[in-house]
This record gives structure tokens, sequence and C-alpha cells, in this order.
């Protein structure tokens, strides 16, 4: 038989035994934060070709997420790239994609379908438009392209809107001055390469790697793009305001471009979604994209240029709800 314990112990074994589940409980409460629930369900997440960068950002961004919100499943959609992009989510058929500034104003300028619901989460990083030909080539600039093949990107890329844009801008009719073709980033590389086309307009983060395999594999360069079609762009007014006279660093294709930095054209690209998205998971949303910024960055170059202090700036669109809601959460 156990013995009953002095009434000074019970008294002490009370309260020690209360203070035990007070640290516990209040571990619990520190560890997993009633009222604070990670998002659940199922998203879609528009990205861009196999071998170009949003795809693997957007590969990327899915990992960080399941970290995040282990809750919460992101389903990816492979996609010809902005405009295609930019057309799933305003019609609902993607709850989030990455799009080019430009094919961006130029939805919304031309009131397409679901144009008016779409909001801005985050401006992202910077595409660079290269403009790619064999090293042998005569071409030295847009202009010198009259009379060539020309791949230009699928009708639904960010790529085909830029390349008809700077086309323009160096006074070519792209149906007309040129042979147009509608190959994306993953069969441009293999044509020029056996050369069934003379160059190639690419739009995308630094480096791509399609461009980098080839520049290894093959004599290649890059077209400079100067500063003159920049001013001329801008005169096309509308969407060709969100182009800015940029450098392509010397180190993006090293073999391609043998120490030499190449003047060219960039255009931001943002991170979107609809009003009526869910305002708790757009803001988590976007805190991740904040957050992995670096994991991101050390894979795909591009996403080092995230940055906190010019990510709200996704003019043409509002910002979204929740969004704005994270940022206004961080501000000093």
């Amino acid at each position: 038989m156990f013995q009953a314990l002095p009434r000074i112990g019970r008294r002490r074994a009370l309260f020690g035994s209360a203070a035990v589940f007070a640290v516990v409980g209040l571990l619990l409460w520190w560890l997993v934060p009633l009222g604070e629930e990670s998002p659940s369900g199922t998203i879609t997440f528009s990205t861009g070709t196999p071998t170009g960068v949003y795809q693997m950002y957007g590969k990327l961004l899915q990992g960080a997420i399941a970290k995040d919100m282990p809750h919460l499943d992101v389903r990816l959609l492979n996609s010809d790239g902005s405009q295609e992009n930019i057309s799933r989510v305003a019609t609902g058929k993607a709850d989030f994609t990455i799009a080019a500034a430009d094919a961006v104003e130029t939805y919304v300028l031309q009131n397409k379908p679901g144009a008016k619901r779409l909001r801005g989460c985050s401006r992202l990083y910077d595409d660079y438009v290269h403009l790619v030909v064999p090293r042998t080539s005569p071409v030295q600039s847009v202009e010198d392209l009259k009379g060539l093949r020309v791949a230009v990107g699928p009708s639904g890329s960010g790529v085909r809107l830029i390349a008809n844009h700077v086309l323009e801008a160096a006074g070519l009719d792209p149906g007309r001055d040129i042979e147009p073709l509608a190959d994306g980033i993953a069969t441009m590389p293999g044509l020029l390469e056996h050369h069934k086309i003379d160059a190639f307009f690419w739009s995308g983060g630094l480096p791509t790697n399609a461009v980098q395999k080839l520049s290894k594999a093959d004599d290649i360069r890059l077209v400079p793009i100067g500063g003159d079609l920049v001013e001329k762009l801008h005169e096309q007014g509308e969407a060709s305001r969100y182009y800015r006279s940029a450098v392509m660093p010397a180190d993006a294709y090293p073999e391609a471009q043998r120490g030499s930095a190449v003047p060219t054209l960039a255009v931001a690209n943002f991170l979107i979604t609809r009003e009526d998205a869910d305002a708790d998971l757009t803001e988590s949303l976007t805190r991740t994209v904040i957050a992995s910024r670096d994991r991101i960055g050390a894979v795909v170059h591009a996403a080092q240029l995230v940055d906190l202090r010019t990510a709200i700036y996704t003019d043409p669109l509002p910002l979204h709800e929740g969004a704005r809601r994270y940022y206004r959460s961080i501000k000093p």
C-alpha cells in the first residue's frame, strides 16, 4: 500500500504539476499559434516553357511553398509565356502566374476577358531581350534582320510581343520584312544550330539555360539593341513604356559574349493573381516569394533581384489586398 503524501508534499506536487503544464502550454502556443492555420487546398500556377526561367522559378517556388504551407497543393502548368499566363489567370484557368509588365498592360488596354479582375502581388525580376545569331552572321543590328528567317516566339508568348515591338521600332514589318517562325525557346537553339533559322528573339531572366547550353555547344553571339531603339519604342506609347535600356553583363553568357557587356532592353516581371483570390493565401504566398529569394536565387540567378523595396510597384495592376496586408505588416 502506498502511504498518503504529507499535506505539504501534495501541495508542492500540485504546484509543480501546474507549472509543468503551464510551460508545456506556452511552448505549444508558441510552436502552433492559435488562429494562424496554414492555407490549405489546391491552387494552379501557370509558369512557362520547359526550358525557360518562368518554369524553373515556378518549380522552385513550389518547393518553397511546400515548406511554408505544407497543407497547400500547388499544381504547375506549362505555358507559352506571359500572354497565355495572363489570360489563364484573368479567366480563372489558373490562380497565380508570372508575366511581363508590357504583356499585362497590353491585356488591360485591350480590355480582354477578366482584365479588370487582375491584381499584382509582387514585382519580381527583370527579363532581358536576347537577339541571338551565329557568330559568323552579318547581322549587327535589328535592322539587318530584313529578309531573314527569325524565330519570334509562339503567339501566346511575351517574346512575340516584345519581338514585334522591337522590329517595328527598327522600321521592319514583322509580317512582311522577315520570315517569322512561331518557335519558342525549347526549339529555337536547335533550329539555329542546324541553320534552319538565321536568328531568334528571346526574353528571359539571366542566364536562360537554353541559351547558356547553346553558347557552350555552338559559336553564337548576342546582337546589341541600342538606346536609340528604346526611344523609338517609347514613342509607340502604351505597353512599350515599360521597356528600358539595360546592359547584359559580360558574364551572363561568357562563351558568347567573350568578355563584353551587351546593350539591350529589359522589362519587369510581376507575380499576379485575381481580385477574388483569398487574402490570407495571397498574403502567405507573397511572404514566401520574398523570404525564398536567396534560396531560389542560388539556382535561378535572376531571382536574386527580387527586392522588397520595389516589390510593391506592380503598375498597371493594383496590389491585391492580401499582398498589401503583407507589405504593411513588415513596415518599420
